[in-house]
């Protein structure tokens, strides 16, 4: 007589109520954990953008030279259409090349451009100081976020009025998020100031004063 192995063994069903259950409660979690990231990475980025626009609303206020009894430079950008870019600025080291806009155009400014800094001089003014400013950190906005990647000796090139102007990278240097930013250069060289937040640090700024070496 063959008996049945399986008479003694129990059979457990689950029934289609706690299934359902079950998964409905795994959907929730999965929900919760996935809008919980994405929640705290738009915080995370948001109090970036929140403290990099109050830094550099700060930084591109009253700056100022080292030099006293200075007269006031003159912008010679004669450009009068504000919805182009006057010039394009390239960085070969940091894969860098953006355009720039005249200083009274609504798009120069650091939350959505880099920007020219009132009082800056344009290429072709001999001596002047093109001061142009940017964001780093997260976000979109953040132009400048690999210029610390630079070092002594490299160049950025500057396209204006269809010539190149090639600067040489001088000296580096960090200041105190005071609301003031002192630039310390040679007049008797025609300068490119580029200047954004340092990179990991929520207090100071970091200035790069470049020198004109070369004109196509």
């Amino acid at each position: 007589m063959v008996k049945n192995k399986n008479k003694n063994k129990k059979q457990v069903r689950i029934s289609s109520n706690a299934i359902a259950y079950i998964s409905a409660i795994t959907i929730v979690l999965g929900l919760f954990l996935l809008s919980y990231n994405f929640v705290n990475k738009r915080r995370i980025l948001a109090h970036d953008y929140i403290n990099e626009k109050i830094n550099m609303d700060v930084e591109v206020r009253n700056i100022e030279s080292s030099e006293e009894a200075i007269e006031p430079e003159v912008e010679d950008d004669t450009e009068t259409n504000l919805d182009y870019y006057i010039g394009y600025l390239e960085i070969p080291k940091i894969n860098f090349n953006r355009g720039f806009y005249n200083v009274d155009s609504t798009q120069n400014t650091v939350d959505s451009n880099i920007q020219v800094i009132r009082g800056s001089s344009m290429p072709t003014k001999s001596g002047g100081n093109l001061i142009i400013a940017g964001h780093s950190g997260t976000g979109w906005q953040a132009f400048f976020n690999d210029l610390y990647q630079l070092q002594i000796g490299d160049v950025a090139i500057v396209t204006y009025k269809d010539h190149r102007y090639t600067y040489t990278l001088k000296n580096i240097y960090t200041e105190l998020k005071t609301g003031q930013i002192t630039i310390k250069r040679d007049k008797t060289k025609t300068t490119l100031t580029l200047i954004t937040c340092t990179n990991n640090s929520n207090t100071t700024q970091s200035v790069y004063i470049l020198e004109l070496s070369g004109k196509e």
